[in-house]
Formats: C-alpha cells, sequence, structure tokens
C-alpha cells in the first residue's frame, strides 16, 4: 500500500492536513499532529460446539492534537468531513490556549521523527492473508478443529470455549513539521478456555496466541500449540495445595513469569511517571539499580509480536530499548513529549488506545536477556522456596513501587528440587528491591505470546518475556 492508498482511505489530502494543523496551532502552541485511523474488527466464539456469537465492525475517525508547553489540547472525529475536522481542531486549539500558570519551567523542544512509510512493516507485520478477505465460515473450522482436539484429550473436561478475535488497522499520522507517516497493522488473536472437573473440585485453564499477523496465523502449529497448553499441568492443578507462607527465594519461571517484569519494573521506567515525580526511578538514571548480569529490553522490533510497531502513535519508528543495561538504568520509555523535556529521542513508545485518546509512553515487548545459568542448576541452588510460572491479578503502586501478584500455578522447592504443587498463594514485595535481589538468571528466556493488553487509563497489546530467575526473598502469602 503506497501513501494515496491511505490518502484515498482517509479521504483527506495533505494541504488539508497542512491546514488542520495550522488551525490547530492559531491559538498558539509548540506542536500539532493528526491521527487518522480505520480499523475492521472481527470476533468468533465457539462454545460446547456452537457458535454463540461472532460479528465485524469498523471504527474510523482522527484525533488531533495540540502541545503548549506542558499542556495538551486533544479532541477527535468520528468522521474526516472538513468542516468537522476543523472544528475539532478548533477545540484541540482552545484546551492547549487556557490557563498555563502550571507550566513546567523547564524549556520542552519537541523533537520530529522520520518522514515517510512504515517500509519495515511488511516485515514486521507478516500478512499474505488479509482478514477482511476472509468470511466467518472458513474461519470456522480452525476452532472447531481445537475444541475437537482439546475435548478429546481429558476425560475430566466438561466445558470448552474457543474464541479467534482480529482486526487490521490502517493509519495514517502528520505533524505540524509536514511528515506523513502511514502503516497497516494486523492483528490476530487464538484463545481456548478449559473448565476441569474431577467429581469433587473443579479447575479451569486457559491457553492463548496472538501475533500481528493476517489469517496465514490459523495453522495446525498453532492449534497443537493451544491444545496442548489449554491441558498441560492440570495433574498437578488438582493435587495443588495451599503452603506455609512467609519470606523465602522465589523461581520464575520463564515465559509468562514476565508479567511481573512488566508490571512492578516496567511501569516504572515510563517516562511520565519519571518526569513528574511519581516513580521510584526518577532520579536515578545512569545509576547500578540491580546485578551486571541484567539487562531489560523493551523492544518494539520483534517480528510479528504482538507489541511490535514498525512506528508508533506519533509516527516515530519502532526500535529497540535498553531500559537497563547490564545493571545499569539506561534509558526510559519515552513519547514525544517526554524526549523533549528530558532532551532526549524519543523511543517510539508514544501508543493510544484509538484515534479517540491522546498518546502516552507505553511499553511494546518487554523483557529480561537470558543470562548464562541453566534453570535446573537455578532450581537445585535453593534449599526451601517455591517455584512459579504463572501470575494473574496483579497490583502495583508505581510510586513505592510495592506489588501484589496472585500465583495460579507453581510448586514448593525442597533441597534443590520440584515437589507438591501449590495454589491459592500472593507473592508481596517490592519492584526496585525484588529487581536488586535477583541473584541469577537464566539462559532461557522466552517471550509469551499469549493475549496480554496493558491497561494505562487505555489499553494496548503488549507482549513480555523472561529468562529463568531467583529472587533471594519474597514474601509468599500462604497459611
Amino acid at each position: 500500500m503506497d501513501k494515496q492508498h491511505f490518502l484515498d482511505t482517509f479521504r483527506v489530502t495533505v494541504p488539508q492536513m497542512e491546514q488542520l494543523t495550522k488551525t490547530a496551532l492559531k491559538n498558539g502552541g509548540d506542536w500539532s499532529d493528526l491521527y487518522f485511523e480505520s480499523t475492521i474488527y472481527g470476533d468468533l466464539l465457539l462454545k460446547d460446539g456452537e457458535v454463540t456469537s461472532g460479528g465485524c465492525h469498523t471504527d474510523f475517525g482522527v484525533g488531533i492534537r495540540v502541545l503548549s508547553g506542558e499542556r495538551t489540547g486533544y479532541a477527535y472525529s468520528e468522521n474526516t468531513a472538513m468542516k468537522d475536522m476543523e472544528a475539532a481542531a478548533k477545540a484541540a486549539s482552545l484546551i492547549a490556549s487556557g490557563d498555563t500558570g502550571n507550566r513546567c519551567n523547564r524549556h520542552m523542544t519537541v523533537r520530529a521523527g522520520t518522514c515517510g512509510r512504515a517500509i519495515g512493516s511488511d516485515l514486521l507485520y507478516p500478512e499474505s492473508s488479509a482478514w477482511e478477505n476472509v468470511r466467518a465460515s472458513e474461519l470456522l473450522p480452525f476452532l472447531e478443529k481445537l475444541q475437537q482436539k482439546i475435548t478429546g484429550s481429558d476425560s475430566r473436561i466438561v466445558k470448552v470455549i474457543a474464541r479467534l478475535s482480529y482486526s487490521h488497522s490502517l493509519i495514517m499520522m502528520f505533524n505540524s513539521e509536514g511528515e506523513l507517516t502511514c502503516d497497516s497493522r494486523p492483528m490476530g488473536s487464538v484463545t481456548a478456555s478449559v473448565i476441569f472437573s474431577n467429581g469433587s473440585r473443579t479447575e479451569n485453564k486457559t491457553a492463548s496466541r496472538s501475533f500481528r499477523s493476517g489469517a496465514e496465523l490459523l495453522t495446525g502449529q498453532i492449534l497443537e500449540e493451544i491444545a496442548a497448553e489449554a491441558v498441560s499441568g492440570i495433574d498437578a492443578r488438582f493435587e495443588a495445595r495451599r503452603p506455609k507462607g512467609g519470606r523465602m527465594p522465589v523461581v520464575m519461571g520463564a515465559g509468562a513469569s514476565g508479567i511481573l517484569l512488566h508490571e512492578a519494573m516496567g511501569h516504572a521506567f515510563e517516562a511520565d511517571f519519571n518526569r513528574k515525580g511519581q516513580s521510584v526511578f526518577s532520579d536515578r538514571m545512569g545509576q547500578k539499580i540491580c546485578d551486571s548480569s541484567i539487562s531489560i529490553v523493551d523492544d518494539g522490533t520483534i517480528r510479528a509480536n504482538r507489541g511490535a510497531c514498525s512506528y508508533d502513535d506519533e509516527g516515530i519508528p519502532g526500535q529497540k530499548t535498553y531500559m537497563v543495561r547490564e545493571g545499569i538504568l539506561n534509558s526510559y520509555l519515552h513519547d514525544r513529549i517526554s524526549a523533549g523535556w528530558y532532551g532526549v529521542s524519543p523511543t517510539g513508545n508514544g501508543r493510544r488506545e484509538s484515534f479517540r485518546y491522546n498518546p502516552v509512553p507505553r511499553m511494546r515487548a518487554t523483557y529480561m536477556e537470558s543470562g548464562t545459568a541453566s534453570p535446573s542448576d537455578i532450581i537445585a541452588s535453593v534449599k526451601k522456596g517455591i517455584y512459579v510460572d504463572e501470575f494473574s491479578n496483579g497490583q502495583v503502586k508505581i510510586g513505592e513501587g510495592d506489588f501484589t501478584f496472585y500465583v495460579k500455578s507453581g510448586y514448593m522447592i525442597e533441597n534443590g528440587r520440584l515437589s507438591t504443587p501449590i495454589k491459592d498463594i500472593n507473592i508481596i514485595g517490592n519492584g526496585p528491591q525484588a529487581l536488586a535481589d535477583i541473584m541469577c538468571v537464566g539462559n532461557d528466556l522466552k517471550i509469551d505470546n499469549g493475549t496480554w493488553t496493558c491497561g494505562k487509563e487505555q489499553s494496548v497489546p503488549v507482549s513480555c518475556g523472561i529468562p529463568t530467575v531467583l529472587v533471594k526473598s519474597l514474601t509468599v502469602g500462604g497459611e
């Protein structure tokens, strides 16, 4: 797709966009940009062998932003008729020109991005079969096969719910520097939720895969992976008991444990929290915050990854950002505003849920790089502790860094070996302290490709990952 395709989709010309940015800045301001979006959404739900819901809809519109010092004016229109876009531009201009008595005294220069189309999008977002060109009747057999595969694998299964959701977004961005950026973003997600019963107890398990790709996502390999994961470990779930609580070493398994890294540490590296002094890392740039074996990355360049960004939602090229490099706090995650405030280049982390929202610094794919230890050696080093590999329902206080996470599955570690399955416990700790207390990093980094979505007043797709790591001491809420 070339530039003209996007201009035609939104029924707008470059001169019209130039006029809109001028209108937006007519009451003063440092910067103005336009964010056009056309997204098709589809959904198909199969429950007990029957389609119980499904549908498709389109979202379309433009958001207009004006930056004036520390003040932001934002308005949007759900159509691209010039009179309605002009009205939105005037509204954003008036909001930004309000009382600026609370402006920060520090000078902010909004930095420009790279002009042009997202040439790399064909590499980051493989799409040989566009979702909008595939009928629901062609998608249904995949869900039916997935459900049949899962149902036939365990006699204790009483219900299987299989869901396919997909979207395809055309994004066009233009700003008062004259930069025009376009991106075509597919997304596909498959989820299987399974309920098991052994007569006296009920357990459930969910498995999912989500990638930035078209309908070619629906392969036999993906089906087999989801089906296997949906039933794996269920024997341990039925056997699991609540252990005795207390402070103890915790080994976090590779992959989905990365959600703790995302929540308890990643958010504290987002630049808006830091420039406002709300993060525990606000005054620690360039300082050693953990062992030199630890490097933590936020990456928008992983092919087909759910968090991949050829361009962020401000037109900044996607990139790989080291938040922590060899134990040193190396970079915050920046949008244009925070980058200007700090006098650095944006990192491509300005993201938004849709054209109705203002962009803010958000994560993409957040993970810790591999270390050198083998997972078995890490477990063997623990005399008494717990091993956890799946979290849910986490809560984090960004300012203090305190967190609580519910553990869905894990094991006791006794004399260097995994023993009794455990459940119904909370892991309680402090993000910066837990980071400093990481004693060992495994050589088995795994990116979890589930349907992770980050909520920070608005929702965006992300992914996370981590190798096996040993934290010296965390509070385990048990009996």
